[in-house]
C-alpha cells in the first residue's frame, strides 16, 4: 500500500450511521465532499481551517487524496453534442 493510499485510510471513515455512509473526516461529521466544494470555491486550507477549526492541513489533503483515488478508477466519458 502506498502512502497516499494509507494517509486516507488513516483519515478517511465510511460510515453507514454516519451521513448515511458518505466518506467523512475521521472523528467529524464534516464530509469529503464539503472540504472538496470550499476548495473549489477558492478558499484556502487556512479558511477552511477558520470555519472547521477540528480540520488539519492533513484532513484536507487527506479528502483530496481520497478524491484523486477514487477518480483514477473511474473511466470518464466525454459525451460531445
Amino acid at each position: 500500500m502506498d502512502d497516499d493510499a494509507r494517509i486516507v485510510l488513516d483519515r478517511i471513515e465510511i460510515n453507514p450511521r454516519k451521513l448515511g455512509g458518505k466518506p467523512v473526516i475521521r472523528g467529524t461529521r464534516i464530509p469529503v465532499s464539503l472540504i472538496l466544494e470550499l476548495l473549489a470555491a477558492g478558499m484556502s486550507f487556512d479558511d477552511i481551517k477558520r470555519e472547521y477549526p477540528g480540520l488539519t492541513d492533513d484532513d484536507i489533503r487527506a479528502a483530496l487524496l481520497y478524491a484523486r483515488l477514487i477518480l483514477e478508477g473511474e473511466e470518464i466519458l466525454v459525451m460531445t453534442t
